[in-house]
């Protein structure tokens, strides 16, 4: 039997260099059938031109950058394709009609004026609302806000694409009939367009029709200040995946006495926070941060460490806390950072022997243990699974900055966990993997995909009843997303998105939460109890995935430390290196885990003990550790968290009196009185 011949690999030319190829060809054809002239090469080379500049506007951005830092930017090209066309109209028309091309010229030329005067009153309009305060939740319709101007009129490279497409268009029509009332027709229409948009712009610079300058903006945010009277806000400073880490503590922050605020700095996280009733204040400026200090603000909650936290630290008139994104045995946990706080608030017992240990700077008077808020929300162990299948949740961590190959088991055991678990037709498998993974490493994020590739597969082998769409998911769907989104306009911008987002009506926290439960209901119910599931984003939270697990396989990170509340049976995959017993005294959060090596041999062992309670040896153990790890179940985590809040806006408030009785001049006495008088009665200067 012959031996099949292999075909040749599929060569993959890359689109942005095929794209930038043809554009160059087509330049050179227009350029040539321009000098020859050729009509036919001429309509045909410039439609390509304009077709490409239309891929590269709508799927290849990026190339635009490229020709843009080559001085090739979208102007350049439009220019010179125009020109090109006057230079094929005058080869074609001889030289003694080039007298009648003047107008034309002229008219195009004019086009092109107003193109940069467009371009320039846009960049004035921007300036004008790019305000020093970005705000949500707030009623700010005293700066003046209003709907950004249309996005074509802020965008030069599409502007000039549609508002020019007359004009060529035109000038092509002409070249080809000889007929010059095409191309003053295509003229006279960009001229138009373009004359409308200069218009709609200038009109937003008047003095009624900008938002509130500067000066006047922060005048406003004084008075703000001043009237919500702020004690306790939550800060945050993070790039565009790291919001989880502020919005773990909304609902506290929501629940605490008193009035709490939100300040970021990063203008693109006000819209990456989840709904929240509380107000928000970005600040991007350190002046304008500054002015934090004169308001009644007197405690700054940081859930992560940032460049930007140096520069609230600054502010003497409030006290700071650290409270992190979650606790676990890494030293990340123990950042030296968090020193520079006046406190550090942690969870229970373990953290306060790790940051003693680590000796990292923090005093152990500075370490308040308040549990963590946000698990009230995660439902205690009710027995073993009691259904056909048995719900695992695989929950692993991405790899970190510091390269350590214990970070996350999906490099070097993933794969073998969900093999293992798959391999019982009896579990039922949710995978929800870290938002960060593959992030640093690249090998974290192909064994992701290769994961998700398996539980495909296993569901592809699986069969069973589905339940009935009654289309409950879809209203649930649509209800919480009514209550938490904002419709915004495809062109709309900070200063429109703050008129938007003013301030909220009353009881819509308890409605968003209401609805969330409601979604995750119907989410769960939707659900074949036999199909192993992918989660990933926003919904369903992690903690949702808790409630509906018997069974948690993670690495070392605060997922275990959370899942602990539950009081449910747990994994912990071992890929550092370390022996098990060493692995178990080195991280205090695997003393109740069962640990998995990365060949994940353990799995059938595990799943047998989860399924009988007879055979779990570790319940106890759980039970301890979670008294350890999150402290005790009263008061609540919520109660300790508000009085830290109160104990330490106690503190500001004593400092503040300390040091304005220090500042203030002091007052006279009579006998000062009497010193300060000259011989003969007058008093001294």
């Amino acid at each position: 039997m012959p031996l099949p011949i292999p075909r040749p690999p599929r060569l993959r030319v890359p689109a942005r260099p095929l794209l930038a190829a043809v554009l160059v060809v087509a330049f050179c054809a227009q350029a040539l059938a321009a000098l020859r002239p050729h009509v036919p090469l001429l309509i045909g080379a410039t439609a390509v031109c304009l077709a490409v500049e239309g891929v590269l506007y709508r799927w290849q951005r990026g190339m635009l950058a490229v020709f843009a830092k080559s001085h090739l930017d979208i102007t350049v090209r439009h220019v010179l394709r125009d020109l090109l066309l006057v230079v094929a109209l005058l080869r074609l028309g001889g030289q003694h009609r080039e007298s009648s091309y003047t107008p034309l010229v002229a008219a195009l030329l004019a086009f092109y004026a107003l193109h940069c005067a467009i371009q320039a009153a846009s960049i004035l309009v921007r300036r004008t609302r790019t305000l020093p305060v970005v705000t949500r939740n707030i009623d700010a319709s005293a700066l003046r806000l209003s709907p950004a101007p249309p996005l074509l009129l802020r965008r030069p490279g599409p502007r000039l694409l549609v508002y020019g497409l007359p004009a060529t268009a035109g000038l092509l029509l002409t070249a080809a009939t000889a007929d010059r009332r095409f191309a003053a027709l295509g003229l006279a229409l960009s001229l138009g367009l373009a004359a409308v948009g200069l218009c709609d712009l200038a009109l937003r610079l008047l003095p009624g029709r900008r938002p509130a300058g500067e000066r006047e903006a922060l005048q406003w945010l004084d008075r703000w200040l001043a009237e919500y009277r702020p004690t306790v806000g939550l800060y945050f400073s993070g790039g565009t995946s790291s919001a989880y880490q502020a919005n773990m503590w909304l609902e506290p922050l929501a629940q605490l006495e008193g009035r709490p605020l939100i300040v970021l700095r990063e203008r693109f996280m006000v819209q990456k926070l989840a709904a929240t009733d509380v107000p928000i204040l970005c600040l991007p400026k350190v002046s304008t941060l500054m002015r934090l200090e004169q308001s009644t603000l007197q405690v700054l909650i940081h859930p992560s460490n940032s460049g930007k936290t140096s520069q609230v630290l600054r502010i003497p008139t409030l006290k700071h806390t650290f409270v992190n994104h979650g606790e676990s045995d890494k030293l990340s946990s123990c950042n030296p950072y968090a020193k520079a706080y006046d406190e550090v608030w942690v969870a229970g017992p373990a953290a306060r022997e790790r940051y003693a240990q680590a000796e990292v700077g923090v005093e152990d008077k500075d370490v308040v243990e308040i549990g963590r808020p946000q698990l009230d929300a995660v439902r205690p162990y009710a027995g073993p699974p009691t259904g056909t299948y048995t719900t695992v949740l695989y929950a692993p961590t991405w790899e970190g900055w510091d390269g350590n190959p214990g970070n996350t088991s999906v490099i070097e055991a993933g794969e073998n966990i969900v093999r293992a678990l798959l391999a019982d037709p009896k579990v039922r498998l949710l995978y929800k993997p870290h938002p960060l993974t593959g992030s640093v490493d690249p090998r974290a994020g192909a064994a992701d995909l290769r994961i998700r590739e398996l539980v495909r597969a296993a569901n592809r082998g699986r069969s069973g009843p589905r339940p009935t769409d009654s289309g409950e998911l879809a209203r649930r769907t649509a209800e919480l997303d009514r209550i938490t989104a904002t419709d915004f306009r495809a062109a709309a911008d900070q200063v429109e998105r703050m008129l938007a987002q003013s301030a909220p009506e009353e009881g819509r926290a308890r409605a968003v939460a209401e609805a969330t439960a409601a979604w995750e209901d119907a989410y769960w119910a939707s659900l074949p109890e036999w199909e192993h599931q992918i989660v990933l984003g926003p919904r369903p939270t992690l903690f949702s995935c808790f409630n509906h697990s018997d069974l948690l396989v993670s690495d070392v990170s605060s997922v275990v430390s959370d899942f602990l509340a539950s009081g449910k049976p747990y994994a912990v995959a071992n890929t550092s290196g370390l022996a098990e017993d060493v692995f178990r005294k080195t991280f205090p959060t695997v003393r109740a885990a069962t640990v998995l090596t990365p060949d994940a041999a353990g799995v059938p062992a595990l799943l047998a003990s989860v399924r009988d309670p007879e055979l779990d040896e570790l319940a106890g153990a759980r039970v301890e550790l979670k008294r350890y790890l999150l402290g005790p179940d009263e008061p609540t985590s919520q109660e300790r968290f508000n009085a830290a809040v109160r104990a330490l806006c106690s503190a500001a408030e004593e400092r503040r009196v300390r040091t304005a009785a220090q500042s203030a001049p002091p007052v006279p006495t009579p006998r000062d009185e009497r010193e300060a008088r000259t011989p003969d009665g007058t008093r001294t200067s």
